[in-house]
């Protein structure tokens, strides 16, 4: 089960229906992940969710779209999946083909890092995602 895709599809859906927030199960690698999306203006804000019934908690994003209500999130794609894992250096990290101010999602073994962030500090690590 691609835990990480299903909660990059859950903001494309959202995102294409202009919805104000989606709700994830809550993992601490779908919470790095939400961190780096706030940091780069990707999304407003996140936060974690304690369940009611049960004791899983839950992520929920919010999203952000322009005053024009343009989407800010144009696109985002899953890049290593749970069939294959897509490692990189830091000198061979993959250039997104997107538009905008593009971000590539690396986990490294210094924590979860933007493409830049990778480079800055002569990291590679497996290629999460890509968002433009």
């Amino acid at each position: 089960m691609d835990t990480i895709g299903n909660l990059l599809t859950s903001i494309r859906n959202a995102n294409a229906k202009f919805k104000d927030r989606v709700d994830v199960p809550h993992s601490n690698l779908k919470s790095e992940i939400a961190r780096i999306l706030k940091e780069e203006g990707f999304i407003q804000n996140f936060k974690t969710v304690a369940g009611e019934k049960t004791k899983k908690s839950t992520l929920r994003l919010f999203l952000k779209y322009s005053p024009e209500k343009e989407r800010v999130i144009k696109g985002i794609q899953r890049v290593s999946k749970p069939g294959l894992r897509i490692y990189r250096s830091h000198k061979n990290i993959p250039r997104v083909r997107g538009g905008g101010f593009p971000v590539t999602i690396l986990s490294t073994s210094v924590g979860v890092l933007t493409d830049k962030q990778a480079k800055e500090k002569k990291v590679g690590g497996e290629v999460l995602c890509q968002v433009w």
